[in-house]
């Protein structure tokens, strides 16, 4: 069933993509965003069912001094590794996509447009499909490899092999792009970016 009149469209990309500068684009033209990073964050806070979950399943060495998750240790655990990976998905994602139909269901009350930002759309599609959360629409931010490789190196200090390494572990762009209605190419400047998200914004209706 869809969500009232209210249109929504899933954004994606892969890491390093600039994904999430066109979602501060987005903002800044005052569309609702359901961030699903954000929402990733809340559900593994201390206390809560996805954390205790992820420390009886990856133990304590991935909690801070305040028993947080370290992010950065538990991503190191999962990309260097594809069943732990899918381990930890299998706690955290179907609790995202309840948390991110919630606010859909929530928002599309009072939006004529909501945006999904949610890196691993294309992955998990048929499983947020399941939550009964009903995708009009797919924008890819696209970058070609040589591009994704050098800004993720410079953003994060990786080598080549550890960079590459997190590249794999999502699935191809190309490959997304057989998923997406709307494709943004950002291997360009930010200007570039800005009048691409601005013609497309123009469009919607």
């Amino acid at each position: 069933m869809k969500q009232s009149s209210c249109k929504i469209i899933g954004l994606t990309g892969g890491i390093a993509s600039g994904k999430s500068t066109v979602t501060n684009l987005l903002m800044g033209k005052g569309f609702k965003v359901i961030d699903a990073d954000k929402i990733a964050r809340k559900v593994v806070c201390v206390g809560e069912p996805a954390y205790m979950d992820i420390v009886d399943e990856f133990g304590e060495r991935i909690l801070n001094e305040d028993l947080s998750i370290d992010r950065i240790e538990l991503g190191k655990l999962t990309f260097q590794d594809g069943n732990m990976r899918k381990r930890l998905n299998s706690i955290v994602h179907p609790r995202i996509f309840q948390a991110i139909k919630d606010e859909v269901d929530k928002y599309s009350k009072m939006e004529k447009f909501i945006f999904l930002d949610i890196p691993l759309l294309v992955e998990e599609l048929e499983k947020i499909k399941a939550k009964g959360i009903n995708i009009d629409e797919i924008w890819l931010v696209y970058v070609d490899e040589k591009t994704q490789l050098e800004r993720l190196k410079k953003r994060d200090g990786f080598s080549d092999e550890e960079a590459l390494a997190r590249m794999r572990a999502q699935m191809s762009m190309e490959y997304k792009k057989k998923y997406a209605d709307k494709i943004i190419n950002n291997s360009g400047s930010l200007e570039e970016l800005k009048e691409k998200v601005e013609i497309l914004t123009k469009s919607l209706k």
